[in-house]
């Protein structure tokens, strides 16, 4: 897999791109992922610093996207950004992690979830038993979610890591979420009934419209490439979903 930018990243950001990769080869049946051919790989400038991204995409027979990018402004803003979206007729919550830093100011942002899309806006009782008996994370400084937070479950770690142990727990927790989201979605049954894919879909709708609400994102966009682009791309490429 390519991974020309990420050699240049903070470590821990090439740690947890090699880490995602490994458990979808390990967990997953991967196939290509059709991107657009402009936004497959991408380079701007945003305020005299060069901006790159790099934007990897697979699917499986349970997930339509999934989705890593990595991007970097000049020597100064680090970031990795992982959604898996699944297909509607899987009734499965969402997994996402992001991580925003430096080499020289360390990760200020590590934010890892899986995201129920149901009515109730609970996980599956599978998720939940299996989440609740992993150890308690312990982080020195918690941060708080955004605005509009309410898509993420109580599982959801917004943390900023200090020091390497804490890296190390941030990292092997997403690990965690992952494994057990990748094994749960390789034994999960596909939905029979339009009404149950009809409600996947909308669940799925309002994770997307809320994560296109991130002003911070959209404001490094426009900077770089204005708002026709930067509108494309967050609902296209970032975060699309099937209409319901």
């Amino acid at each position: 897999m390519e991974n020309s930018l990420r050699n240049h990243q903070h470590p821990l950001i090439q740690r947890l791109a090699d880490c995602i990769e490994s458990v979808w080869q390990q967990e997953l049946t991967l196939s290509p992922y059709v991107v657009p051919e402009d936004l497959g790989y991408i380079e701007g400038s945003l305020e005299g610093e060069r901006l790159t991204i790099e934007n990897h995409c697979y699917q499986t027979p349970q997930f339509r996207k999934l989705h890593l990018e990595l991007a970097q402004v000049g020597n100064g803003l680090d970031i990795l950004h992982c959604v898996m979206f699944p297909r509607p007729d899987y009734a499965l919550p969402i997994f996402g992690t992001d991580l925003v830093g430096s080499r020289n100011a360390g990760i200020s942002a590590a934010i890892a979830d899986l995201s129920p899309v149901n009515l109730d806006r609970s996980l599956p009782d599978r998720y939940q038993e299996a989440l609740t008996a992993l150890a308690a994370p312990q982080f020195t400084q918690p941060r708080a979610l955004p605005d509009w937070g309410d898509i993420f479950s109580p599982f959801c770690l917004f943390v900023r890591p200090v020091g390497l142990a804490e890296e190390d727990q941030f990292l092997q927790r997403v690990k965690d979420f992952l494994t057990l989201h990748c094994q749960i979605a390789q034994t999960s049954t596909p939905l029979a009934t339009p009404a149950d894919i009809h409600n996947v879909l909308v669940g799925q709708q309002n994770y997307c419209t809320k994560q296109q609400q991130n002003d911070k994102t959209r404001r490094v966009l426009e900077k770089s490439f204005g708002a026709e682009w930067t509108e494309r791309y967050m609902t296209t490429m970032l975060f699309d979903f099937v209409a319901v």
